[in-house]
């Protein structure tokens, strides 16, 4: 039963990825359709996005409150209503409606069957299993760009929103059928609280350690992989750097392969050294920081090697949210987890917003008519090393403090020394 549930929770989140991005694969394609600009298509996806970052925190009170069975029916029921409306809309302005819907749904997803990997699986497999939940989701990415993408030119618009909104209600009904939030003969932990209650208890998961670790450990892992993917990483490597668009797109499959091997690694050293996750999420940041610092101080084009390099180092970055939602999950208790993990998330996705839209505006600046240039673009890329600061000094702090509430509860926390000596011993003993 556990792995049937874990299974559909999976299914759920990767159809749920397939419709986040069943648009931003068609882009142009849309912009025919609705007889609209790019630009304006463009604001579809930012405000889905937008919908599905302020929605995670009453998303993880939903979930805490209601189950992740309940709220994961709820979502894909509500992408299913905004893929039939987007098949329908004749209009920009019932397009973004049906996006918002999307939105809506796509936000209640993720930390319902993030919420379930602790209720059904023993607690070394935990990270590895958050981690590889997400990572098979975003296969949901791989149906929308070749599947519907296909379908759309062979089939049409309104046939291929359709069949979306089929895989939505499919996705519905495995939820109702298959996914338990708790094994047979467990007590259901969830939060008893009354609506009055629960900004109180908001406030306390937001106020812990734990939680604002997470925020800023996804927060500054993942913004700068939402910039590049969903905006500006190929204009950057094509109008830039003057790839390609063959050798930009291979830059972009290096970035996804890079985050999927990184991710079941970062669930192994997780569970194998948890009180050094601040550390482990600190060194994959510093990766994706460092490698952007040498690419926009290198003098004139960066090589072919170092573009490489830093689409691996963005890829292996990502994972570090995922060890930051094992951190909340380790101070948390049951009935608040999915508010702390929903708190999380908000910080990537509203940072990697916010960075899109300060990168456009600068690039409007730096590169009037639209005449781009290597020096404007890295001028406004490196805006993202100010979010890095900021997100490894907010990392730095709570990690501080984590470390004070572990020594008060009579856990060991070993210095660098200590750790690293401790480790040579391991791998001495190991050969002998």
């Amino acid at each position: 039963m556990t792995w049937v549930v874990w299974i559909t929770a999976v299914i759920a989140y990767g159809c749920a990825v397939m419709q986040r991005t069943s648009l931003g694969v068609m882009g142009l394609t849309a912009a025919d359709h609705f007889n609209a600009p790019a630009s304006v298509v463009a604001t579809f996806m930012v405000l889905q996005l937008a919908v599905y970052a302020v929605l995670q925190v009453p998303a993880g009170v939903a979930v805490d409150r209601w189950g992740s069975r309940v709220v994961i029916t709820a979502g894909s029921a509500l992408m299913a209503l905004g893929q039939v409306s987007m098949a329908l809309a004749g209009s920009v302005g019932g397009a973004m409606m049906a996006r918002i819907l999307v939105g809506c749904g796509d936000a209640f997803i993720f930390g319902s069957a993030v919420r379930l990997v602790p209720a059904w699986f023993p607690s070394r497999q935990i990270p590895l299993m958050t981690q590889l939940t997400g990572l098979l989701g975003q296969f949901g990415q791989v149906v929308s760009a070749v599947g519907l993408v296909r379908m759309v030119n062979s089939q049409g618009w309104r046939l291929t929103y359709l069949v979306a909104a089929a895989v939505a209600v499919a996705a519905t009904v495995l939820a109702v059928l298959l996914i338990r939030d708790f094994p047979p003969g467990v007590e259901p932990e969830r939060t008893d609280a009354n609506f009055k209650q629960l900004p109180r208890q908001v406030a306390e998961v937001v106020r812990h350690p734990s939680t604002r670790l997470a925020f800023w450990a996804h927060m500054s892992s993942n913004f700068a992989g939402i910039v590049f993917s969903l905006m500006w990483g190929m204009p950057y490597l094509t109008h830039a750097e003057g790839r390609s668009t063959a050798t930009a797109s291979t830059l972009m499959t290096v970035y996804v392969v890079a985050n999927a091997v990184s991710g079941p690694l970062a669930g192994i050293l997780t569970s194998r050294h948890p009180i050094r996750r601040g550390t482990l999420i600190e060194g994959m940041i510093g990766m994706s920081a460092l490698a952007w610092l040498v690419v926009l101080v290198w003098p004139g084009h960066a090589p072919l090697w170092l573009l490489y390099v830093l689409v691996i180092c963005l890829g292996v970055s990502l994972p570090g949210g995922g060890v930051g939602f094992d951190v909340a999950r380790t101070f948390q208790p049951g009935n608040r987890l999915a508010t702390a993990t929903g708190v999380a998330i908000t910080g990537g996705f509203l940072c990697g917003l916010l960075e899109i839209e300060i990168i456009g505006l600068l690039l409007d600046v730096l590169c009037p008519g639209g005449h781009y240039t290597l020096g404007g673009f890295r001028w406004a890329m490196a805006t993202q090393l100010v979010f890095f600061a900021i997100g490894l000094t907010g990392l730095q702090v709570n990690q501080r403090r984590l470390y004070r509430i572990m020594i008060d509860q009579g856990v060991t926390v070993p210095t660098w020394r200590e750790a690293l000596a401790r480790q040579w011993r391991v791998v001495r003993q190991r050969r002998r």
